[in-house]
Order: C-alpha cells, then sequence, then structure tokens
C-alpha cells in the first residue's frame, strides 16, 4: 500500500502522457504499482478492514521524531535534519537498535503526512478552468429553528461566475461535499482548485499544510490541482471573497426557511449560477459565455463519483450509542451495546454499521460545542417489550404526546405489552413518527391503540389524508373479528 500523495502523482503523471517506466523509476515504484493506480477508476474511501497488527520498531520512536521534524517547520532549510541525522541521534542520544533504512523509510513517509511545503505565491491573472473556494456564512430558518451556518463558495475567476452550497460544517466531509456537487453540477473538474488557507480540508502547521485522507482522496479521484493561499492574503483570492459577499446579498435575502438542506442546495446551484446572467465587468463580454471556456479548460468527470465519507472505528456504550467528536451521541440498538462499531461520516449524516459493514442505525449529522444525543425511541422498543418494568422511565414514554402517554399509563400489564408490541412492529415497517401519528389517530377513533387501526392510519397516510364529519365506531368492526374492546 503506498501513500496518497504518490497515488495522485502516478494519476497525473500518466494523465500527461509520461512512460509507466519513467513513472515507475522516478516514484520508486513497480511497473504493476503504476499501472493500477493508473486504471483505478474509485478512489472513494473503503471501510477499514480488521487491524492487522504490524508492529515496527520506530512504533516507540515515531512521536519523538514527528516532533523533530514538525520542529524543523521553523528553521532555515540548511539546519533541518536529515534522515541520516535523524537516524544518528536515534542510536547515539536514545540507545536505538533500529537500521538507517527503517529510519529513511519512516523519515520520508512522515514527511509526507507532515507537509511542510512552501506557501504559494499565486499570479492574479486567471485562466480558465481555475477555481475558488471558500466559506461565508449567513443566517437560516431550518425546519423552524433560527440558525446561523456556513455556504460553500466555488468561483471562477476566469468567468465571474460562482456557485453555492449551504452545509451544516466546514469539514473535509462537507468540503469534498460541496466540490463534487459542483463538479457534477456544471459536468466538469476545474484543473486547479485555490482554497482559502486549508479551510475544511486540513489544518496549517508552521509553512506548511496538512491535509486530510479523504480530501486528499477526493483530489487524486478527480484529478485537480490544489493549492493554499498564504494567511491574511485576500488578495489571492480576491474573486470568491467578492462572491461570498454578493451571494450572501442576493441569495440569502430575507433571511431563506429551509426544510430539506439536501433539496434547498439542488435549487441553490442553478439560483446561483442565474446571478452570473450579467456582462463581466472588466472583458465586455457575459459571464455566462465566459463559464464555457471554463468548461472547455476542464476535466472530465471520472467514471465513479467520489464517496464523501470518513470511516471511524467507535465502541458502543452500555445503551447501544457511540460517541462522535467527542460530545455528539448517536443511537443503534441495545444489542449493540459494548460492541466495536464502524461509523461513517458525511457531511449531513452518520451511519453506523456493525463489523459486517452493514448499517444499523443511520442520523442526521450534529455539529457545533452543544452536546447532542440523536437516541431514537423506535431503538428502545424491541427491549422495552420484554422489560416493560422500565416504562415509566424510557424514553419511548417521554418521546410521546401527552394523550399516547396518558392512555398507555393507564393500561395494566397486559396492555401495556400489547401497546408497546404494536409500536414495535409498525416502527419496523413505517418509524416513528408515521407511528406515532397512526396510534394517535387509532386512540381518538376507538378509545384504544389498535394494530389494524394503527396500520390503516399509516396506510392512509401514505396514500392521501381521509377526513370524516363523525367519529370511526369501530364496534362492529370489533365484533366481526371477535375482537373485544379493552375496558
Amino acid at each position: 500500500m503506498i501513500s496518497m500523495d504518490r497515488v495522485d502523482s502516478i494519476r497525473k503523471m500518466y494523465r500527461r502522457g509520461e512512460p509507466v517506466a519513467a513513472i515507475a523509476r522516478e516514484l520508486g515504484v513497480s511497473r504493476d504499482t503504476v499501472y493500477k493506480y493508473a486504471r483505478m477508476e474509485d478512489l472513494s474511501p473503503e471501510p477499514p478492514k480488521a487491524r492487522k497488527s504490524r508492529p515496527s520498531k520506530m512504533d516507540r520512536w515515531a512521536p519523538l521524531v514527528d516532533q523533530w521534524l514538525t520542529d524543523d517547520f521553523r528553521e532555515n532549510r540548511k539546519q533541518r535534519h536529515t534522515a541520516h541525522r535523524v537516524w544518528r541521534r536515534l542510536v547515539d542520544e536514545c540507545g536505538a537498535d533500529v537500521s538507517e533504512q527503517t529510519v529513511r523509510r519512516y523519515v520520508r513517509e512522515a514527511r509526507l503526512r507532515l507537509g511542510g511545503g512552501p506557501d504559494c505565491f499565486l499570479d492574479l491573472d486567471w485562466p480558465a478552468g481555475v477555481a475558488q473556494v471558500d466559506f461565508g456564512h449567513a443566517t437560516f430558518v431550518v425546519r423552524g429553528t433560527r440558525r446561523e451556518m456556513p455556504y460553500f463558495v466555488a468561483s471562477f475567476p476566469y468567468s465571474n461566475v460562482g456557485l453555492a452550497q449551504v452545509f451544516p460544517g466546514e469539514n473535509a466531509e462537507c468540503v469534498c461535499q460541496g466540490l463534487r456537487n459542483v463538479f457534477e453540477f456544471v459536468g466538469g473538474v476545474p484543473t486547479r482548485v485555490v482554497f482559502d488557507n486549508a479551510t475544511g480540508v486540513g489544518r496549517r502547521v508552521c509553512d506548511g499544510v496538512r491535509t486530510t485522507k479523504l480530501f486528499e482522496a477526493c483530489s487524486a479521484h478527480y484529478g485537480f490541482e490544489y493549492r493554499f493561499c498564504n494567511p491574511y492574503s485576500g488578495h489571492e483570492k480576491g474573486s470568491v471573497e467578492n462572491k461570498v459577499g454578493t451571494q450572501r446579498r442576493n441569495l440569502f435575502v430575507p433571511v431563506p426557511r429551509v426544510w430539506d438542506v439536501d433539496g434547498y442546495n439542488e435549487r441553490l446551484l442553478e439560483r446561483s449560477r442565474d446571478m452570473s446572467r450579467k456582462e463581466h465587468y472588466r472583458k465586455g463580454r457575459s459571464e455566462l459565455k465566459l463559464f464555457e471556456d471554463d468548461l472547455a479548460a476542464m476535466l472530465a468527470l471520472p467514471a465513479h463519483p467520489f464517496e464523501c465519507v470518513e470511516y471511524r472505528r467507535a465502541r458502543a456504550d452500555k445503551k447501544g450509542k457511540v460517541r462522535v467528536d467527542g460530545r455528539h451521541w448517536y443511537s443503534t440498538s441495545p444489542e449493540c451495546a459494548g460492541r466495536e462499531m464502524v461509523v461513517g461520516l458525511w457531511a449531513t449524516r452518520v451511519a453506523v454499521m456493525d463489523g459486517d459493514g452493514a448499517v444499523v442505525a443511520e442520523h442526521a449529522r450534529a455539529y457545533g460545542d452543544a452536546p447532542t444525543d440523536t437516541t431514537d425511541p423506535a431503538s428502545q422498543l424491541p427491549l422495552l417489550a420484554n422489560r416493560l418494568g422500565a416504562w415509566r422511565e424510557s424514553r419511548v414514554r417521554a418521546a410521546l404526546p401527552d394523550d399516547l402517554r396518558e392512555h398507555i399509563d393507564a393500561l395494566d400489564r397486559r396492555g401495556l405489552g400489547e401497546a408497546v408490541r404494536c409500536m414495535r412492529d409498525q416502527c419496523a415497517l413505517s418509524g416513528w413518527d408515521a407511528t406515532v401519528r397512526a396510534a394517535s389517530v387509532s386512540l381518538r377513533a376507538s378509545g384504544r391503540i389498535d394494530p389494524s387501526a394503527v396500520a390503516l392510519a399509516v396506510s392512509r397516510a401514505e396514500t392521501g389524508e381521509v377526513s370524516y364529519d363523525e367519529a370511526v365506531d369501530l364496534a362492529e368492526y370489533d365484533r366481526l373479528t371477535g375482537v373485544v374492546a379493552d375496558g
């Protein structure tokens, strides 16, 4: 397995038409490796496989060497550690029993991982097919809640066309998803993308930028070059900074009211593009006409879209919940308690999977510093059906509307068990919200939670609401089916 940086180099050199043998010699890999990665159609991340422990003599010294190399970023280039000097210090100062070849290999990989290259100073004569990326912030009303959210902007300085997308965060998953949405909307990939000081895709370490593995894979998958502006150098990305303000004033005034962010983003791409139906401020041509030059200069889309997801391992607690980013809890199922799970993190959703990759639960992804807990009451129903004594303290009871809660509280143990099992079975088919609404309909119509009535209410809700001028009496139905009403 070679580093993603080297994979990226292989693909770009191969795309430029360089001979396979020359690529292999320059990058120190076999020709088979060059063929493998140059022709690979999909570089999307895959869920992690079972761990294979491969101890190395460098494991003990890796933190120390990383610190030496990180400290080097502050020093003159002529006074930085060579791999040989790192080896000599480990042997002479630390008594390490490690070969120079092992140290050289580790130092080479660590430098790729830690970054440390010089900042790139960009000219302002932007060619067609180049994009700039930045984030802005605006206020939105999402499902009735007023909140400030970031919005991703991709600007094409040659034509002055800008495209926007709204996300709940500014991490690598959001950036990669924003890029993918833009690429697929325009039907091409910019040859180069300029970022504002590693926004969302990494962090600056002294004079370099340490990018995330997900962004490195995204860049290699789509084949675009990327650069980062110098800190506090707004002139290097004036196009996108101006576009951020313009789009805030034109697209997000008055404050947008959003129910489904993904659906809103689909419409937002067209709305932001249509803002360019005007003449370019300097070139005397329509911005959309100039954008045709941008499109002609872009790279072709790969055959497979990139899956913008980061996979992590997390152990479920005693209640079957996993914690992400130290403060956000996502429920799975009580049966998963104590098990190691794989968590897939997309820009707007989270999927929790078992060791075989089967999805156990999906949730909207939470952001922010405030702790959150997305425990789904429906996930507790199977266990609650076997432990009715926990009803009073259960999240299921707390999540029910008052009429349902009061009705079930008044039932005897048998009636409680029937009600919980009814909700459990219907939730497995229709989900929590639809089941609760249907149970309320059944209660109002017949004074109880009847499985057939609940299923009928769910079906009617899916095919269209049916209203009656008077209350529905199910006594005749009960007589015909042999069911005796409670109480």
